[in-house]
Parts: structure tokens; C-alpha cells; sequence
């Protein structure tokens, strides 16, 4: 089983995993390192670019994490809305 796993289906996607926690501690720091990293950048402070790029590749690997699984749990919703249009549609039109 790998690490991180990049393969869902909808069911799978909408229970709690270790891909979930990791978004929940990380998303915190990355906000943190973003705006710390914004601010010291804006004032031409070294250590504020340090802390705005390592911020930003933080984010590129929490989407790398979490994207497949929303990816999933979004293909599944709309399908079930295009579903529930169509159906709509048909009691509307009286085709029932």
C-alpha cells in the first residue's frame, strides 16, 4: 500500500483517511508560512522569501495529497446531480 494514495472511488473518498489528517496539519502551517512569508517578504526580509517558497511547496504537495480524493468525491456528486436533473426535468415535462 503506498503512502499516499492517488487512486479513489466515491465511497472510499468519504470516509476518513490518512490523507485527511495530513490536510488537516498542514493546511494550518501552510496559512501561517503564506501570510508570515507575505509579510517579511513585503518588508525585504531573507528570511520571509525562505518562508513564502518553502509555504507554497507545502501547498503544491497538500493538492498533490488531497486533490484525487476531492476529484472523486466531486465526479460522484455530479453524476448524481446530472441524475437528479434529469429527473427533474422528466416530472416537469410530465414524461413520467
Amino acid at each position: 500500500m503506498p503512502i499516499i494514495r492517488r487512486k479513489w472511488t466515491a465511497g472510499e473518498a468519504d470516509g476518513w483517511s490518512r490523507e485527511d489528517t495530513i490536510a488537516v496539519i498542514v493546511s494550518p502551517v501552510i496559512y501561517v508560512m503564506l501570510m508570515v512569508g507575505c509579510a517579511l517578504s513585503a518588508l525585504r526580509i531573507t528570511a520571509g522569501y525562505i518562508v513564502l517558497i518553502a509555504g507554497i511547496a507545502l501547498l503544491l504537495l497538500l493538492v498533490f495529497v488531497i486533490d484525487p480524493k476531492l476529484a472523486a468525491v466531486s465526479r460522484e456528486f455530479e453524476k448524481k446531480q446530472k441524475d437528479y436533473l434529469e429527473e427533474l426535468d422528466r416530472k416537469i415535462r410530465w414524461e413520467d
